[in-house]
């Protein structure tokens, strides 16, 4: 069945449709209704928390980063924590949640091949698509032959579900005992940490494609929002994901709020992640003024005619387009140094150095060309 099918719907999800129904319905009834009359401890809320945060890390940087976009490597002890903490967010195991993730970027906006496809309402985005059985969200294992060969991959989805009995029951319950706060601990650790865990994530394929900005690209609806990133640790940042998906940041900034971003550069400081992707800055400039460009061009064509704007518009972009060219021929060159091994330190410096004055080129310009645009057309 695709989008336009419209003389049935698919079958219902039952398992699925029955742990988000019941978790959600018991986080906004028994949990309250438990606080005020027993109230929670201490404990129930450090364990809710510390819970909340470790699950959401196992999706963002577990999951989402480094499996499903391979965005770094790990060690096989930050694997397997990672492996257990995002399978205790009961988003479906590893293997699973990559297929859909990978057909969601490859065919991002298209209803009948995106997964959650915003195209199709904030509902479906957020959660409607997990409560069918829809033709977009069958599995297609052609896209993981590379997890499926990683054992840890392969034994948390063998055990998928003995893990997720553990960590979400077992575990909360047992650190209550520990605290003598059994279902103070179980209600705050267990269910109302898993279902805003799983409303988290959601977010990210709902409200980041409809609310934000686009300053990376406006070829699909992903938009960047601080506010979300807060929420989602990081993952807020979602133009920016999409247009460079395996930069293992959303957050590019040092002072932008990503979660993920702190951990994995963590783990490879202490030695348990390495070869952390990142995409080179002079791309991320590129982008952002190709995006400036793009938007003046649309002033232009939508304003009177004025020769003069016209005319530094016209010169702006030429020497875009030369930076770029330039910057092209500096890839090539030094590929070609690099086969003939004539690369010395001293070429390296100066390789690295024209760089950087490009990448500043190339943020000067995007400046200068808004100036231009609010001077101009306003």
């Amino acid at each position: 069945m695709t989008i336009n099918d419209k003389t049935e719907k698919p079958d219902i999800n039952w398992p699925v449709t029955l742990v988000l129904g019941l978790t959600f319905l018991a986080a906004v009834t028994i949990v309250p209704w438990y606080g005020i009359v027993y109230g929670f401890s201490g404990w129930a809320w450090v364990f809710f928390a510390v819970l909340l945060v470790a699950s959401g890390i196992g999706i963002g940087s577990g999951y989402h980063r480094l499996w499903s976009h391979r965005a770094y490597e790990a060690h096989w002890i930050m694997r397997l924590y990672l492996a257990i903490v995002g399978g205790m967010a009961i988003q479906n195991s590893i293997l699973v949640w990559c297929i859909r993730h990978r057909f969601h970027h490859r065919d991002v906006d298209n209803n009948d091949k995106d997964p959650y496809s915003i195209g199709r309402g904030f509902w479906f985005a957020h959660v409607g698509w997990m409560l069918r059985d829809y033709e977009s969200g069958k599995l297609d294992w052609s896209v993981v032959p590379d997890l499926e060969r990683d054992r840890i991959v392969a034994w948390q989805h063998k055990y998928y579900w003995p893990l997720v009995l553990v960590t979400n029951i077992a575990v909360p319950l047992l650190l209550g005992w520990v605290v003598n706060d059994v279902w103070g601990v179980f209600l705050l650790a267990g269910i109302l940490r898993l279902v805003i865990s799983h409303h988290v994530t959601f977010f990210i394929n709902s409200l980041a494609h409809m609310w934000g900005s686009r300053p990376y690209t406006d070829e699909n609806s992903a938009r960047d929002n601080w506010v979300l990133a807060i929420v989602t640790y990081g993952e807020g940042y979602h133009n920016f994901h999409h247009l460079f998906q395996s930069d293992y940041r959303n957050g590019i900034r040092w002072w932008q709020y990503d979660i993920n971003k702190w951990f994995i550069s963590t783990c490879a400081w202490i030695g348990l992640a390495n070869n952390l992707k990142r995409t080179p800055d002079f791309k991320i400039q590129r982008a952002r003024l190709a995006m400036v460009f793009k938007r003046a061009q649309a002033k232009i064509d939508g304003s009177v005619e004025n020769p003069r704007w016209r005319e530094l518009f016209e010169t702006e972009y030429a020497q875009f387009k030369q930076t770029i060219a330039e910057w092209q021929q500096l890839q090539m060159d030094r590929m070609q140094q690099s086969r003939q091994k004539l690369v010395d330190a001293i070429d390296q410096s100066a390789l690295t150095a024209r760089y950087r004055e490009l990448e500043w080129e190339l943020k000067m310009q995007r400046k200068r060309v808004m100036m231009l645009t609010a001077q101009y057309v306003g």
